[in-house]
């Protein structure tokens, strides 16, 4: 029964979770969240959030390189930690300034669990099987 609670017939492979919680992370906020940017670029300029004032078009053009650009390299494990620097930013600011750092209802929730994971990232690295490990 112990070694039922533990789990101990699944072996513990941590570069096997990286890149399952990378590529996991990395897909949802590239469909969800990149390609209706890239897509919709023009349409969504005009009436962007600008939560720290440097414009639509700059907040917008920020959003799709962390949710397109770097969701892509977080999936393929390229420049995983810079890459996952710029998706923690980009959450992060907005998080605390457009959904208040509130985690009581989506959106801002959604924003959380993306935070932490890309912050997970930001700190492991890519792990073993990636193109980060490759080039070292």
């Amino acid at each position: 029964m112990k070694q039922l609670l533990k789990l101990a017939f699944i072996p513990v492979n941590i570069d096997v979770a990286l890149l399952t919680l990378r590529v996991w992370l990395g897909i949802g906020l590239f469909l969800n969240h990149g390609v209706e940017k890239v897509v919709n670029f023009s349409a969504m300029q005009q009436h962007f959030p600008n939560p720290i004032g440097i414009g639509s078009t700059a907040s917008l053009v920020a959003a799709l390189i962390a949710d397109a650009i770097c969701a892509v390299f977080i999936i393929a494990g390229l420049f995983t930690r810079f890459a996952a620097l710029i998706c923690t930013l980009n959450l992060f600011v907005a998080f605390a300034f457009l959904f208040r750092f509130s985690i009581a209802k989506p959106p801002g929730e959604i924003a959380f669990i993306y935070l932490g994971g890309f912050i997970a990232v930001l700190l492991a690295g890519a792990g073993k099987f990636s193109f980060d490990n490759k080039l070292k």
